[in-house]
């Protein structure tokens, strides 16, 4: 993650100002978002020198009633009293992903451990309530494990659609009184609003937000889960979400290789060739991005997802987790607009719980990337200097 001049000229100002005067949580904070930002120069080497030591250690496995799901540690030099369970949201590569291990490396080394866990439905493009009961058991796993969780209670990080899942997992009455807080970074209060939102470009009015036309990623990831709902025809399922899972694929090879992402939209354009009607149509409009044709085409299909169930949707779990709740949201997100976390933030607030919330101009869809004023990085600096206290 880059940032500009005004970005990184802000930052070092400000953590030479926090760890002078302020203390150990903003020191923290303020260290994990300049080496986050992955910034060059002498305010990343002054950063890293703050930073612990980390361990990566080999994957393990963890127990879920739905079989062992693999999972990695990072765990910083000297003692840690708490444990981070950090969940990606849709992507294929899992817990190998190269923004995800860097996340996690950067975290750890702000004092935490971290134990970084694809969800494997969402590894394979699905949102389900299975996911969610995931994290459940996750959870569960860690805080049971003295050398992880000396307290019995557990932090989670949720990115992107994990956020909101892990915020319905936290309120569940197995695990309400293991977690010590929930991060939801770009999530979801309602799946349902949201997958209207990547289908029309609709999102609900907030004041002083800014509705952006949706990203072609998202509603590519809500053809693959409908295909079998009645979209195409049977046997032409499999075929259309090998198809899709093309596009995604070289959609995420962007940030590794040009040359292998351009290769693999190519692949995606000529399976598209061979598919017959009407998965060719789908098809052809998630190669040429075409969200304003195929995301009405999805509408009709939109209460098929089982979006309401709480499992999926937070604002519909009628008591909240008890744990501090934060939501960090960048107000120009394509993929989940800022203005699910302001609706769910006060959908929150309502019930009574401890939620903190961000929306901020230095974050895309779940990256730190944009250039920053001094107040933007300031607020950024304080949510996570409550989160390590947390």
């Amino acid at each position: 993650m880059r940032r500009r001049l005004l970005a990184a000229v802000t930052a070092f100002a400000i953590a030479l100002v926090v760890f002078a005067y302020v203390g150990p949580p903003y020191a923290r904070a303020a260290s994990f978002i300049v080496r986050a930002a992955g910034l060059d120069g002498p305010v990343e080497t002054f950063a890293n020198r703050q930073a612990r030591p980390v361990v990566e250690q080999p994957r393990h496995q963890v127990s879920t009633r739905y079989g062992d799901v693999p999972a990695r540690l990072y765990v910083p030099e000297g003692t840690s009293q708490r444990t981070v369970l950090l969940v990606p949201g849709i992507h294929s590569m899992g817990i190998e992903e190269p923004r995800l291990t860097a996340l996690a490396d950067d975290l750890a080394g702000a004092g935490v451990k971290v134990m970084a866990m694809a969800l494997p439905d969402l590894q394979a493009y699905r949102i389900t309530p299975r996911a969610t009961d995931v994290i459940e058991d996750a959870v569960t796993w860690i805080s049971a494990r003295p050398d992880l969780a000396p307290d019995g209670r557990v932090g989670i990080v949720g990115i992107s659609f994990a956020g909101g899942l892990s915020i319905s997992a936290a309120s569940r009455p197995a695990i309400r009184d293991k977690v010590a807080f929930v991060l939801s970074f770009g999530g979801h209060g309602d799946l349902e609003r949201v997958m209207r939102y990547l289908m029309t470009g609709e999102a609900p009015h907030v004041a002083g937000l800014e509705t952006h036309p949706p990203h072609d990623y998202g509603v590519a990831v809500v053809l693959y889960g409908l295909a079998d709902r009645g979209v195409v025809p049977a046997d032409q399922v499999v075929s259309l979400r090998e198809g899709i899972e093309t596009f995604l694929l070289a959609s995420q090879l962007t940030l590794v290789s040009t040359d292998k992402a351009n290769a693999m939209f190519a692949k995606a354009r000529e399976m598209a060739t061979k598919l017959p009607e009407p998965a060719r149509t789908y098809m052809n409009y998630v190669n040429d991005r075409a969200v304003g044709k195929l995301g009405p085409a999805l509408v009709p299909y939109l209460h098929q997802l089982g979006a309401d169930d709480p499992a999926l949707s937070p604002q519909r779990v009628e008591h909240p987790a008890s744990a501090p709740l934060f939501l960090l949201h960048g107000s120009g997100d394509t993929v989940i607009p800022a203005a699910e976390t302001a609706l769910f933030s006060e959908d929150l607030r309502r019930k009574g719980a401890d939620v903190h919330v961000l929306l901020s101009e230095l974050i895309t869809h779940a990256e730190v990337n944009r250039a920053a004023t001094y107040i933007d990085v300031w607020k950024l600096i304080s949510l996570w200097a409550q989160v390590f206290k947390s």
